[in-house]
């Protein structure tokens, strides 16, 4: 098969958001697996690392449509999905789309929200729809919502429930550019905003040919199998309260696919499927005691689970 046309757009656009967000390369990389995958993403991470600029760039990338919503606490599911509302001049309903119907939705500060509200992403998160009064209506391909929140402030916020992380593809974070990063973002935004320059190097139709191609990306069954291992293996830890879902064992076989592309093969090695088990897996897995250090330590049974499984030595893709 020809792989080539994934590598293409995938060159192009982290190019191309790698002049506005500097350093994070393996992160941008992450960002463009999810989005052929046809993936959602949560960014995670302090104020000012530059969340919301690392989402306006990759929409910026596509020759698609893009809508940001701020979440607040009175945010209402209708101010998201759309509404019906009555036309006096010609006396009857007519609806008007809320924000989630474009190509790229940025969720700004999504845990500030009601669940009520929050619960308004799901239906179009998973099954790329959304219903009001009764009609469903198709929600135009690609769709990707990119959500942003701040790990450290609780105050006025509502944790997002473990069914809503799940629809999420990945959970990324930025974190904090070194020394000389800094210097080079400082010299790079002293004039101008480069995301102001950005222009759209990716069509529509180029992305939705990667999302269908990625598919046939080769999966040997010692690999399928090496994935439900490791999935079982975090449902059964002693110390996992909840582990990773179905939804999230096709989630990581898909980024894998995706990523084996980016490498310029049409098979995907156990390698792969190790790069990104903690990004699509670790906001899946749910510890029996909670803690500050949430995060590291569901890394680390990650890790551990990774060390303990036999990783297949032959992967046959006949």
């Amino acid at each position: 098969m020809n792989i080539a046309p994934i590598e293409r757009i995938a060159s192009r656009i982290k190019e191309n958001v790698g002049h506005v967000i500097i350093g994070k390369n393996d992160t941008i990389e992450l960002l463009v697996i999810a989005l052929i995958a046809s993936g959602h993403v949560l960014l995670e991470d302090v104020p000012g690392t530059g969340k919301t600029q690392l989402a306006k760039a990759l929409a910026r990338s596509l020759d698609g449509s893009m809508k940001r919503i701020q979440f607040t606490p009175d945010l209402l599911p209708s101010d998201v999905s759309g509404i019906n509302f009555f036309n006096q001049k010609l006396g009857e309903f007519e609806f008007r789309p809320g924000p989630l119907f474009a190509h790229i939705v940025l969720a700004d500060e999504i845990n500030r929200a009601t669940p009520r509200t929050q619960s308004s992403l799901l239906e179009s998160m998973e099954e790329r729809q959304v219903s009001i009064d009764g009609e469903t209506r198709k929600l135009e391909a690609p769709f990707l919502v990119i959500a942003t929140q701040n790990p450290v402030e609780n105050q006025g916020t509502f944790p997002l429930p473990e069914a809503q992380l799940d629809r999420f593809l990945m959970k990324l974070s930025l974190g904090y550019p070194t020394a000389a990063e800094q210097v080079l973002i400082l010299q790079r935004y002293q004039q101008q905003d480069p995301l102001d320059q950005l222009l759209p190097v990716v069509s529509r139709a180029e992305l939705l040919e990667a999302q269908l191609l990625f598919t046939q990306v080769r999966v040997s069954d010692e690999l399928l199998h090496y994935i439900v291992q490791l999935a079982e293996a975090t449902r059964t830890h002693a110390d996992s309260a909840l582990g990773v879902s179905p939804r999230g064992v096709r989630a990581l076989m898909k980024a894998a696919q995706v990523y084996a592309a980016l490498r310029g093969r049409d098979y995907v090695l156990p390698d792969d499927v190790k790069a990104l088990v903690a990004p699509v897996w670790a906001h899946r897995v749910l510890l029996r005691t909670r803690s500050r250090q949430q995060d590291q330590q569901v890394h680390a049974l990650l890790t551990n689970i990774l060390a303990a499984t036999p990783v297949p030595t032959e992967v046959k893709m006949g």
